[in-house]
């Protein structure tokens, strides 16, 4: 599990074709502090296990599923990357549940600047516009941001400074794709209404099948 709070921007230092997968090698340094091989690391929003660590860079295999549904199946070397640890016990809940489980890929669509802070506009894909609310929070590139206005087939976010600093998320322009990530919590209520509200067989219904 994350928080979608950014620890360190890395750098993608090599991209190995595997046929159905690729070995992804990204330099870094925060995040290998206290990391074990086998542990989890989101990139740009996306949990890969840690293969391999070696001078100051580590190792990933990104499955094909992932590469189907996620940007890592552009990453090239040289390219930045957002990365968080998972969480431990311990750490402050900055943001909001993160799993790392990338719902779907959206593209920027728009970046509005003012004096202290800029509004981005994000495609939505159709199958996750109900998962967003305004003022809820939604994962982009991994990082956990507060939904300004939310509609059918877009969304817009303010970045403040900070975020604009630390993250891809202040180089990305109009045409970029960007993983998106829903909050798990929204998901939850939705099945649980499902269930709650599911059609129930009428009773001579049940007699019938019970007969």
């Amino acid at each position: 599990m994350f928080t979608g709070i950014v620890e360190e921007l890395g750098t993608v230092r090599a991209v190995d074709d595997l046929g159905d997968s690729i070995r992804l090698t990204v330099a870094a340094d925060t995040v290998l502090e206290g990391t074990g091989l086998g542990d989890s690391i989101a990139v740009n929003g996306c949990c890969l296990t840690v293969v391999t660590m070696d001078d100051g860079a580590w190792t990933a295999d990104v499955m094909r599923e992932t590469l189907d549904k996620t940007s890592l199946a552009g990453v090239a070397p040289g390219d930045r990357v957002n990365l968080e640890r998972a969480v431990t016990p311990v750490k402050r809940l900055g943001g909001h549940v993160v799993q790392g489980h990338v719902d779907g890929v959206g593209e920027v669509l728009a970046r509005t600047p003012s004096e202290h802070w800029e509004v981005v506009e994000i495609s939505l894909p159709a199958d996750l516009a109900r998962y967003l609310v305004d003022k809820g929070s939604i994962t982009v590139d991994g990082v956990s941001l507060t939904v300004v206005e939310a509609g059918a087939t877009s969304f817009t976010i303010s970045l403040i400074p900070e975020t604009l600093a630390r993250t891809t998320l202040g180089s990305r322009q109009p045409g970029d794709r960007v993983n998106l990530e829903a909050d798990v919590l929204a998901k939850h209520v939705e099945k649980l209404l499902e269930a709650r509200f599911a059609p129930v067989a009428s009773d001579s219904t049940n007699r019938g099948e019970q007969q």
